[in-house]
């Protein structure tokens, strides 16, 4: 039978497999079309402008996300019960206390965010904080907890990243298509085969770095609930947490595609998609992974 320890080690070499496939995959897109149409620029112009926006959405991704949510603070004598909760969790990181914010809405949902764990964000709903009990709270803030000390920030940053940079060599190459296909049309000297390679990676190359920026996404959610359940010796808490929060049928009334993926639980509940074409694993088999595994006595607390 696997076990909580087993599983977080699984979700972190299957994350950074990933990370790398898809890093080495970006590279090697951007190196053919650079051959094809004789142009490094497309390479070093595609890295420059998406590591550039994308540093900045992480180095202010508490404040976009807080915004975009309509999060607002909450202090120690409002809230002594889910403060002290989350303190403790912390302190059973080894993290410094995470500000707490609240989003007033019926919906079940919380998320974290934060550049690194000092500047740490964790917010619930006010639907989630009156749903739960005591235990399946503290799952979902364990769970919350969990994310900003696997530095799941910086981990989606990077795939950001690079599928930012994906999206700058398809603009570039179709725009260095257009003169291609000029040449073609005009018998002088186009080159059709160079010219369908390209077509073919602009269409499959975007939608397989998609693939796996959600890939990631879903991986780190896996891990997040294994590392939740570790932190609190307590499995059943998050996994009766999630039960309740999938079958809410209350939607996230300020959800964004910006901020979905920071979520405990896909906001956009109505929306009917894949499982690989969502941010989040089923939450099905998010809850049976929780109750197959045997908490390890030695590597929680």
């Amino acid at each position: 039978m696997k076990t909580l320890n087993t599983l977080k080690a699984s979700n972190i070499r299957k994350t950074w497999f990933l990370l790398l496939f898809f890093f080495g995959f970006i590279l090697a897109v951007g190196y053919i079309l650079s051959v094809i149409f004789n142009s490094p620029a497309i390479m070093a112009a595609s890295g420059f402008f998406s590591i550039f926006s994308s540093v900045g959405s992480y180095w202010f991704s508490d404040k976009i996300a807080i915004s975009m949510t309509g999060a607002k603070p909450v202090t120690r004598a409002t809230h002594s019960e889910l403060y002290a909760m989350v303190d403790s969790l912390a302190i059973a990181a080894g993290l410094p206390t995470p500000k707490v914010y609240m989003i007033e809405d019926a919906a079940m949902n919380a998320f974290a965010t934060g550049r690194n764990p000092e500047n740490g964000v964790i917010a619930f709903t006010t639907g989630i904080v009156q749903a739960l009990d005591k235990e399946e709270l503290r799952g979902v803030a364990a769970h919350e907890v969990s994310h900003i000390l696997n530095r799941d920030m910086l981990i989606g940053t990077i795939a950001v990243v690079l599928a930012s940079a994906m999206a700058m060599v398809g603009r570039m190459t179709r725009s260095g298509m257009g003169g291609e296909m000029t040449r073609i049309g005009n018998n002088r000297g186009g080159n059709p085969i160079r010219a369908v390679i390209a077509i073919g990676l602009l269409v499959l190359a975007p939608l397989l770095a998609t693939l796996l920026r959600l890939a990631i996404s879903r991986k780190r959610e896996y891990l997040a609930d294994a590392s939740g359940a570790m932190l609190t010796g307590n499995p059943e808490g998050l996994a009766s947490a999630l039960e309740k929060i999938g079958g809410s049928p209350k939607t996230l009334s300020r959800a964004s595609e910006m901020t979905a993926h920071l979520f405990i639980s896909n906001p956009f509940r109505g929306t009917k998609v894949t499982n690989f074409l969502s941010t989040h694993p089923p939450m099905e088999k998010r809850v049976a992974l929780l109750r197959d595994a045997d908490t390890d006595p030695a590597s929680g607390v």
